[in-house]
C-alpha cells in the first residue's frame, strides 16, 4: 500500500486538488443557482408579458387584416350621413329615408359601437333638416297628390303621433293662407277684399278637402285615427277671420257698386264653401246692411254740408230762368226720376239733390230690402236738416225785397219739388219707399207757414204756374233744353238717377259794391215788413 501511495503519490496530490476544485466550484454552482432561482419569476412574468403582447399585436393584424377587407363597405357606411344630406337637398327624400332606416337597424344591432352610434348621430340631425324641409312645403301652393307624398314622409319618419299630424297640417295650412293674404295690398279696400274672398274659396275649398282625403276618420273606436274637432275648429277660425275682416274693411268702401260686387263675390264664396260645410251666406246680411246704411247716412251728410255751405255763401240774385214743361213737377212718374231743370235756378237745392242723386246711385245696386224703412228715415232726416237750415236762414238773416222773394221761391222749390223728387228716387230703389217718404210731409211745415204768411207780398207764383201761357212750342223747346247742359252735352244718367246740373252766376264786382251800399239803406224797411208779417202767422 504504502509502495502504491509512494508510486502514486502524483495522482493523490492531484485528486485532493481536485477535490477542494471541485468543493470551490460547487460552492460557486450553489450560489449562482440560488441566483437563477431567483430570476426564474422575472423571466416568468416576461415571458408572460411577451405571450400577451403577441397576443396583442396578433389581434391588430387580424383587425387590420379585416379593415383591409372591408374598406370599401366601411367607406359607404361612413358616407351615409353626407349622402343622405345630399338626398334632402336634392328632395330624393325616399332615398334619404331608406338610409336613415338603414342606419336605426345598425344603432340597434350595434348599441356598443362608438362608430355606429356617433353615425346614428349625424343621421338624426339630417333627420331634423329633412323634416323642417317637409314642413315648409306644406306651408306652399302645393295640391293634393304632393299633400299625400309629404304626409306619408312624415309618418316614416314617425317623430309625430297622429293627432300632432293633422294639427301639424292645419297649421301649416294656415301659414301658407296668411302669407297670401299678407302679400295683398290694403290701401285699396275694394281690391283687397276681392282678392281675399278669391283665395279664400279657391284655397280653403281645397285645404278642406285634403284634409279629408289625408287623413280619413274611422269609426272602429280608435283615437289615433279621430278628429277630435280640429277640422270644424281651424274651419271656423277661417271664417270667423274673413268676416272680422269684412267688418273692418267695408266700411272703406265709398261706392256702391263696389259694395254690391263685394256682396256678390263674398255670396259664391260662401256657396261654393258649402259643399264642404261652411256655408256662412246667413251671416252675411248684417255686415253688408251696417255698411249700406252707413255709406247712405255718410252721403247723405255730405249732401246736407254741401247744400248748408251752398246756403251760407249764396248771393240773392236772379239767375236765367230754365224753361221746362209745366207737368214737369206736378205729374212725375216713378220711372222718370230727371232732376227738374228748375232747380238750376236755386244752386243750393242743386247741390243738395245732386248729393242725393249720388246716395240713391250708391243704394241702388246694393240696397237690403231689411234697410227699407231705416234708410227711409235717414232721407227724412237729411231733409228735415235742410227744412231747419232754411228757417234758421230765414231767422238769422235781414234779407232786401228782391233777395226774400228769391229765399222763398227756393223755399217753395223745396217743398214743391225737390221733396217729391228725393221721394221718388228712393221709390227706385225700394217699391213702395216713395210713400214712407211723402207720409213725413209734416217736416215742411214750418216752411209751408212761412210761404203762407208771404202770399200777402207778391211773391213769384208757384212752380208749374209760369208756363202756362207758354205755347206749346214753347214748351216743347223747354223740355228739350232740361235735358241739355250748358256744355251741350247730354246730362249723365247713373243707375238710372241723373245729377243736376249746377249752374251758378255771381254777380259782377259793380253788381257787389252797390248791393252793399243799398243794405244799410233798405235795412229798416225789410227788418220792418218781417215784423209786420209775422203776427199774422199766429
Amino acid at each position: 500500500m504504502q509502495e502504491v501511495a509512494v508510486g502514486n503519490y502524483r495522482a493523490f496530490i492531484a485528486a485532493s486538488d481536485a477535490l477542494l476544485v471541485i468543493r470551490d466550484e460547487v460552492s460557486s454552482i450553489d450560489k449562482h443557482l440560488e441566483s437563477l432561482i431567483g430570476e426564474i419569476p422575472k423571466l416568468t412574468s416576461g415571458c408572460t408579458e411577451f405571450v400577451e403582447s403577441a397576443e396583442e399585436i396578433l389581434e391588430k393584424r387580424k383587425m387590420n387584416q379585416t379593415l383591409l377587407a372591408n374598406h370599401s363597405t366601411l367607406l359607404d357606411l361612413l358616407e351615409i350621413p353626407q349622402l343622405m344630406d345630399t338626398c334632402v337637398r336634392n328632395g330624393n327624400f325616399d332615398e334619404a329615408l331608406d338610409l336613415e332606416t338603414f342606419v336605426c337597424k345598425l344603432s340597434t344591432m350595434h348599441p356598443k359601437l362608438p362608430v355606429i352610434q356617433a353615425l346614428a348621430a349625424e343621421v338624426r340631425q339630417t333627420t331634423q333638416s329633412l323634416l323642417s324641409q317637409l314642413l315648409q312645403k306644406l306651408r306652399s301652393n302645393i295640391q293634393l297628390p304632393e299633400c299625400l307624398r309629404i304626409i306619408g314622409y312624415l309618418r316614416r319618419i314617425g317623430v309625430f303621433s297622429e293627432y300632432e299630424m293633422r294639427l301639424q297640417f292645419l297649421r301649416c295650412r294656415q301659414a301658407w293662407l296668411t302669407g297670401i293674404l299678407e302679400d295683398l295690398d290694403q290701401r285699396n279696400a275694394y281690391e283687397y277684399l276681392k282678392g281675399m274672398i278669391n283665395f279664400q274659396r279657391q284655397h280653403l275649398f281645397d285645404v278642406v278637402n285634403q284634409y279629408r282625403a289625408i287623413f280619413s276618420d274611422d269609426t272602429s273606436g280608435n283615437e289615433e285615427n279621430h278628429d277630435g274637432g280640429l277640422l270644424f275648429s281651424w274651419s271656423m277660425h277661417q271664417i270667423t277671420s274673413l268676416l272680422k275682416t269684412l267688418k273692418i274693411m267695408l266700411p272703406k268702401i265709398t261706392e256702391g257698386g263696389s259694395l254690391s260686387n263685394i256682396l256678390d263675390q263674398s255670396m259664391y264664396c260662401a256657396m261654393g264653401l258649402g259643399w264642404v260645410g261652411l256655408d256662412f251666406r246667413g251671416l252675411l246680411p248684417s255686415l253688408f246692411e251696417e255698411a249700406v246704411l252707413n255709406l247712405f247716412a255718410k252721403n247723405m251728410s255730405t249732401a246736407v254740408e254741401n247744400f248748408q255751405l251752398v246756403l251760407d255763401s249764396h248771393r240773392w240774385v236772379p239767375l236765367p230762368a230754365v224753361g221746362f214743361p209745366a207737368n214737369s213737377v206736378n205729374d212725375e212718374s216713378l220711372d222718370d226720376v230727371t232732376p227738374p231743370s228748375y232747380l238750376m235756378e236755386h244752386p243750393p237745392l242743386a247741390v243738395f239733390v245732386n248729393g242725393v242723386s249720388a246716395a240713391m246711385n250708391d243704394l241702388r245696386p246694393c240696397a237690403p230690402i231689411s234697410l227699407k224703412h231705416v234708410l227711409a228715415q235717414e232721407l227724412i232726416k237729411g231733409l228735415q236738416t235742410v227744412a231747419d237750415s232754411l228757417l234758421r236762414y230765414n231767422t238769422t238773416r235781414i234779407l232786401r225785397d228782391n233777395e226774400s222773394g228769391l229765399f222763398l221761391s227756393l223755399c217753395r222749390a223745396f217743398i214743391e219739388i225737390t221733396y217729391p223728387h228725393c221721394a221718388n228716387c228712393f221709390g227706385r230703389c225700394y217699391p213702395g219707399g216713395a210713400a214712407l217718404v211723402m207720409d213725413a210731409k209734416s217736416l215742411y211745415d214750418g216752411i209751408g207757414r212761412l210761404l203762407t204768411v208771404s202770399t200777402s207780398r207778391g211773391l213769384p207764383k208757384p212752380v208749374g204756374e209760369e208756363n202756362k201761357d207758354k205755347p206749346v212750342g214753347d214748351e216743347n223747346k223747354g223740355e228739350s233744353e232740361k235735358s241739355i247742359t250748358e256744355n251741350g252735352d247730354m246730362p249723365v244718367v247713373e243707375n238710372g238717377v241723373t245729377p243736376v246740373v249746377e249752374q251758378t252766376n255771381e254777380t259782377s264786382a259793380g253788381e257787389r259794391e252797390q248791393n252793399v251800399e243799398k243794405i244799410d239803406e233798405k235795412e229798416t224797411k225789410s227788418a220792418t215788413l218781417q215784423t209786420e208779417e209775422r203776427p199774422s202767422d199766429v
